[in-house]
Formats: structure tokens, C-alpha cells, sequence
């Protein structure tokens, strides 16, 4: 394995950091879940937008950069070094509505769909989870009723990010009733501001208000909105899955390496038990060593994908991989951080102290996208070739 870069790779990165330096925002991106949060970040889309750094991965001809996999890892390692915004309100558009899109759509739902999303006018959710199917997609129960040239639809969703600010919503729907599990179900594009549509927050126990159950009453829907085709939705949400499992997380893979050297810098300052800092505790040195270890075990791991996808031209099961991993890795950076606080020093308010607002947090991550069962069963079944 060749892990050098190419001279016009390593020109790639001078030029993203060279942007970078001159463009990032000068203030903080808003930590709370509010208008404010979202007008930064569709201002720092449009920002990106005119700089030509807009959906970086999707074809030229739909308005992105055209970046192959390894020139957009190299684009996320800058942005992430720089410290530049979170996605935030952007994601779900711009690395899984999008993309799914592009893939799947007709040319009509590309030109209508696509360009705001590059150009920050528009911000999406994705509307999977169902309170009574759990992890199991194949059991949603939200149904869609075609009536002429409509689709009707009356259910419910759960766990759904931003959905109280978004325009638009991916939702599937089961739109055959006599078809069993993934047969019969639709991808659909929904208006939030559709009449019918009733949305409640939730909040988390890390204090964020981000999740929302969303209602549906008979909500109208043209049949012009389905990609794909109509029970055709199930091959779509897979190949959306694979999406949100690989490339989708690299910017978070990547920003981890990061964040577990903060940790690292915190324990030079903060006095542990013993009398010393935390940094001259065999225990808590060694435990820091190998968070560090396994952070860059998760960027080879990264490489890795990224060279698959590169032969293939798609994400793989390999995606789930790099999902469980990071879920448990997470996990372990914000009990090692609370440890090395200590009872004594710990801000149990969570918005205000980041590493107990970070262990919290994490338990959701592992939870999105697929809980850890479930990428553990498609790691058996699909890269193993264990029994179901």
C-alpha cells in the first residue's frame, strides 16, 4: 500500500488550506440548536459555495467540486485541522439527501433539488426510525396511499434531527400493504411545511433539543416526489446507509484524532488523586496512550475504506466497520476524561462542560445511523460470512 501523496494532491491541500485561512468565519459556530446555529451555517455554506468547496464529492455537473474520495479525505483533514464549522444543520443535504439524489433521481429532481442545497438555501432531515421497528428498518409502518397523481401519507417518525428547521425531508413510507418487510416501501421527498405535518422536539440527556418525533395526518404528497420509483425504496435506503456509514463520518473520524489530543493536553493541567497531574499517572498515561493509538488506528482504518471505495466506485460493508469503532471509541475518550476530572471538579452541567457533555452525547452516536448490534450483524454476515 502506497500511503504517499501525489504531487497534485499535496497541492490540493495547500490550496484548501490557503482558503481556509482566508475565509473561516471570525466567530464561533452557535453550540445551541436554534435559528442562530442555522443561519450560520447555511451564511458558511454560501460562503463555501462561491469559494467552489460545495459538495466537494458530487459531479461537476451538479454544481460540487468533483473530488474523488482521496482528494475529499485530504479536503476533510484540512477543514478539520483548521477547526472550521461542524456540518451541523447542513449534513443530512449535503452527505445523504444529495447524494441519494444524484444516484437515484431523475434529471428533473436533480435541478429542482440539488442546487440549493449547494448553494445553503435549504436544509433537510431524514425520516427513517419508527417507534415500534427499533434498528429494524425493514418494519416501518408509516404508510403512503397513492391517490391520482398524490401520495397520501399518515404515520409517525421518530429521532429525527432538525426536523423543526428543515425544508425537506427523505422519509420512507410503505406503499404496499400486502408486501412483507423491505418489499414495498418508497423514498420519498417531503415539504415540512406540508399541511398535515406536526413535529415535536425531544430532548436528550447531553441537553440537546435536536431530536423531534414528526406526525403525519394524511399528508399530501405528489407521486412526482418518490426517487427511484415507487417500491423501490428499500435499495435506496441501503444504498443511503452506506453513505452515512463511510464517507458521510470522516469528517468526525477525522476531527476525533483532535479531540483526543485536547484530552490529552487537559491532563497536563488537572491534578489527579496522587498529588501529581494526570499526564504522570501510569493508569491514566497509558490509558491516554492507547486512545491516542486507536485514533489513528481509526484513520488507517479510514484509508482503508477509502481504497475500497476508490476500486469499487461505493461504499461497502466496510462502512460499518468504521461505525462501530468510532462508537465505542468515542465512548471511551469521554470516560477517561470524566475520570481524570474527578467527582470533585466535574461540571455536571452539561452545556458548559465538554467532556461530560461529550460522554453523554456520545451514547446518541452510537445510536444514529444503525446501533452497534446492527453493524456487528452486518459484519458477520456480509464481511464474515457468518449464519444470519
Amino acid at each position: 500500500m502506497d500511503l504517499t501523496f501525489t504531487p497534485e494532491q499535496e497541492l490540493l491541500r495547500q490550496e484548501v488550506r490557503t482558503w481556509l485561512e482566508q475565509n473561516l468565519p471570525p466567530v464561533a459556530r452557535p453550540s445551541s440548536t436554534s435559528d442562530e446555529a442555522k443561519a450560520f451555517d447555511l451564511e458558511w455554506q454560501q460562503t463555501l459555495y462561491r469559494g467552489g468547496w460545495a459538495g466537494i464529492s458530487w459531479p461537476v455537473e451538479y454544481g460540487g467540486r468533483g473530488l474523488d474520495t482521496l482528494e475529499q479525505l485530504i479536503f476533510l483533514q484540512e477543514y478539520a485541522s483548521a477547526g472550521a464549522p461542524d456540518e451541523g444543520f447542513r449534513f443530512n443535504g449535503l452527505n445523504l439527501g444529495g447524494p441519494t439524489i444524484i444516484a437515484y433521481g431523475n434529471e428533473q429532481q436533480k435541478a429542482q433539488y440539488l442546487p440549493p442545497i449547494l448553494r445553503g438555501e435549504t436544509i433537510w432531515c431524514q425520516g427513517f426510525s419508527e417507534p415500534g421497528a427499533g434498528s429494524d428498518l425493514a418494519a416501518i409502518r408509516t404508510r403512503g396511499v397513492v391517490d391520482g397523481d398524490e401520495l397520501v401519507i399518515s404515520g409517525q417518525k421518530i429521532w429525527t434531527s432538525y426536523a423543526r428547521f428543515a425544508d425537506y425531508q427523505q422519509v420512507l413510507v410503505r406503499t404496499d400493504a400486502e408486501q412483507l418487510r423491505h418489499r414495498g416501501i418508497s423514498w420519498v421527498i417531503c415539504k415540512m411545511d406540508s399541511p398535515g405535518i406536526t413535529i415535536r422536539p425531544i430532548g436528550d440527556m447531553a441537553g440537546g433539543d435536536d431530536l423531534h418525533e414528526v406526525f403525519y395526518d394524511e399528508v399530501r404528497v405528489p407521486l412526482a416526489n418518490i426517487v427511484g420509483g415507487i417500491n423501490n425504496g428499500w435499495k435506496i435506503a441501503m444504498g443511503q446507509l452506506g453513505f452515512e456509514r463511510g464517507t458521510a463520518f470522516m469528517t468526525l473520524q477525522i476531527e476525533l484524532t483532535r479531540v483526543v489530543e485536547d484530552l490529552i493536553e487537559m491532563a497536563k493541567t488537572t491534578t489527579v488523586d496522587s498529588g501529581g497531574f494526570a499526564i504522570e499517572d501510569d493508569e491514566y498515561a497509558r490509558a491516554l496512550g492507547k486512545l491516542r493509538v486507536e485514533a489513528r488506528a481509526l484513520q488507517a482504518m479510514t484509508l482503508m475504506a477509502v481504497s475500497r471505495i476508490e476500486r469499487s466506485g461505493s461504499p461497502g460493508a466496510e462502512g460499518s466497520m468504521l461505525k462501530l469503532y468510532y462508537s465505542d471509541l468515542i465512548k471511551r475518550v469521554g470516560s477517561t476524561a470524566v475520570k481524570i476530572l474527578g467527582m470533585s471538579r466535574l461540571n455536571m452541567s452539561v452545556k458548559s462542560g465538554r467532556w461530560p457533555h461529550w460522554l453523554l452525547w456520545s451514547f446518541g452516536v452510537a445510536l444514529g445511523g444503525g446501533t452497534s448490534e446492527i453493524q456487528r450483524n452486518i459484519i458477520g454476515e456480509r464481511l464474515l460470512g457468518l449464519p444470519r
